[in-house]
This record gives structure tokens, C-alpha cells and sequence, in this order.
């Protein structure tokens, strides 16, 4: 029996439809297998290298996270030793204070606590009579470039004065001038020491000024003031801006500045 027309049309649809779903999913599979091949390829060439990758990030997080708990904690039982020390030395005992904080005075204690403990140990050596100590200490801080600069001045401020009488004034001089200056926070105490290095040279035209101008610097103790007053009078100079005010303190019952 012949087909219509119409039925011819419609088996060569269901033809093509069968065909073009069968390319469909042969399409398909070619891509995931081009998909497979492409990810099997980068595994076989990197895959290795991959995994080495990962091992290290792993592992260098491991080592992060190990070291920052190890500097948490030593930091902590550092700051634990220097609350001990600083209790002992409130309490009037200089040694005990210094022997608590003598751990920590360690190239490999961070600066914040190290300088500290420095400082005690070596105020404790100075008391013990142990002068050489004491300047090596203090010649440590004051050479530490991790330490601020202010408690680096301190030090060496200390370091002098420990020595003073072995030291030639000229050597007095070209450590602490620098420091005598007015806005550095240790002005009055290394000018001090340099103006009467300047009076030891017999050079009083340079000490009466300089203790002059101790006395005139309303940041300095009143104590260092009133000191730098008399010596700067000593030497020839005049310290005293406002003598009326002087003079009007004293007749109101005031004592006159020293």
C-alpha cells in the first residue's frame, strides 16, 4: 500500500528529529569527553605542582598560626616578669626588682619590655657599686636602635653620669650636646652636666648661659631651674627675667626662687 502524502511528510519529520537529537547527544558526549581530556590533561601536567602548592600554603599557614601563638605567649609571660619586677621595685626593693627583670634584658626580648628590665638592672648594678655594669647596660639601651629615642637619650644621660669623674670634659661634651638643647626632654639634666664640663674646661662665658637658660625653661623641674639659677648667677649671668616679680613675691610674704 502506497503512503499518502502526508504520511511521507511526517516520517521524514520523526527522521529528522531522531537524527538531530542522536547528534544531540553525540555533541554531548564529545564535549564531556573533550571536557575530561582538557581537566586529565592539566591534572597529568600540573597536577603535582598543584598539590605541592597546597601542601606549602597548608603548611606555611601552619607555621603562621604557631608562630603567632609562640610570640603571644612569650610576650605575655614577658609582660607577666616586668609586672613583677615593677611590683618589687614600688615595694622599695631595687635588687629583688632587677633579679625578676634580669631575663628579660636578652637581645631577644622585644624592646618594650628589654629596656626596662635594662634600665633596673643596671640602677641596681649601680647601687651594688658595680660602675662598669652599670655603664654596659646603659650603654646597651642607649645604643638599641629598636628603643625610642627619648629612653635612648635617658641612657646615655645615665651612662655619663655613672662615669662622669673618669671621663675628660671634652668627652662629656660631644656625647650630651647634642641633648642640651631646649625641647629635648632631657635638657635640664644633660645641660647640667655639660656646663659644668664647660666650667672645668674654664670656660664660664659658655656654662653661665647655658645654666641660664636651664633656669629660664618653664618644662624643666623647679628643682632643676632653681639649681641652674645659682649656678648660672655663679658663673656671671643673670637667670632672673622678672625681678620686680621677684621682688613683689617677696614683700607679699613669698619665698624667692633659689
Amino acid at each position: 500500500m502506497a503512503l499518502s502524502p502526508a504520511n511521507s511528510s511526517k516520517s521524514i519529520e520523526k527522521a529528522e528529529l531522531r537524527q538531530r537529537a542522536q547528534e544531540d547527544v553525540f555533541r554531548r558526549e564529545v564535549d564531556e569527553a573533550v571536557r575530561q581530556d582538557t581537566i586529565s590533561g592539566f591534572l597529568r601536567k600540573w597536577g603535582k605542582l598543584l598539590i605541592v602548592a597546597i601542601v606549602l600554603l597548608l603548611a606555611a599557614l601552619g607555621a603562621w598560626a604557631w608562630w603567632h601563638h609562640k610570640t603571644t605567649t612569650e610576650a605575655e609571660a614577658d609582660a607577666v616578669e616586668l609586672t613583677l619586677a615593677i611590683d618589687q621595685l614600688e615595694a622599695g626593693n631595687l635588687q629583688a626588682a632587677a633579679e625578676k627583670a634580669s631575663g628579660l634584658t636578652g637581645a631577644d626580648t622585644p624592646a618594650a619590655y628589654r629596656a626596662p628590665a635594662q634600665f633596673l638592672a643596671a640602677a641596681a648594678a649601680q647601687e651594688e657599686g658595680d660602675a662598669e655594669e652599670a655603664i654596659r647596660l646603659f650603654d646597651a639601651v642607649a645604643n638599641d636602635e629598636d628603643i625610642p629615642q627619648p629612653f635612648r637619650d635617658l641612657a646615655a644621660i645615665r651612662a655619663v653620669s655613672v662615669n662622669y669623674d673618669e671621663l675628660q670634659p671634652q668627652q662629656v661634651i660631644d656625647r650630651l650636646k647634642p641633648l642640651a638643647v631646649p625641647g629635648n626632654p632631657w635638657f635640664g639634666s644633660a645641660g647640667e652636666m655639660v656646663g659644668l664640663a664647660y666650667v672645668e674646661q674654664g670656660k664660664a662665658d659658655l656654662a653661665g648661659p647655658l645654666f641660664a637658660e636651664i633656669a629660664r625653661d618653664e618644662e624643666q623641674p623647679e628643682t632643676v631651674r632653681a639649681r641652674a639659677r645659682q649656678l648660672a648667677g655663679l658663673f656671671g649671668t643673670d637667670a632672673v627675667d622678672d625681678a620686680q616679680a621677684i621682688v613683689d613675691q617677696i614683700a607679699s610674704g613669698g619665698a624667692a626662687p633659689q
